[in-house]
């Protein structure tokens, strides 16, 4: 059984823009990925497990993305004081979380139902 984990937000958006940075260093020096794995320990995250078998089918696929969907729901999560608000902070948190997942999985049918739902117009990764 495989696992992608999707991660989310601290409080502040400058240390989000700096935690996606470290997080995005694929390689490099050892301070980079001391980094990176500081930030890691730092940011909210959630594993998604499935069966790599399972990414065969479209019904399969289609499980995993609503999988990586809602995990990014609960790493990025609304305001309490207005849950059906979502802030610009809230969705790029969410859309930036999907996106690495999806990524990191190596799916040609969960990266086709994610390009599906980021299409304007489209009924945004649901």
């Amino acid at each position: 059984m495989n696992s992608v984990t999707t991660t989310g937000p601290l409080l502040s958006p400058s240390k989000i823009t700096l935690l996606m940075l470290a997080c995005g260093i694929a390689g490099g020096a050892a301070i980079g990925t001391a980094s990176a794995a500081t930030a890691d320990e730092q940011v909210p995250h959630m594993a998604v497990y499935y069966n790599p078998q399972s990414l065969e089918t479209d019904r399969g696929a289609q499980a995993v993305y609503h999988k990586i969907v809602h995990a990014a729901e609960v790493v990025c999560p609304a305001d309490d004081s207005s849950p059906h608000l979502m802030t610009g902070a809230v969705r790029t948190c969410r859309e930036e979380s999907i996106a690495r997942a999806v990524h990191d999985i190596h799916s040609p049918k969960v990266a086709a139902l994610y390009a599906a739902s980021s299409k304007p117009g489209s009924s945004k990764h649901g």
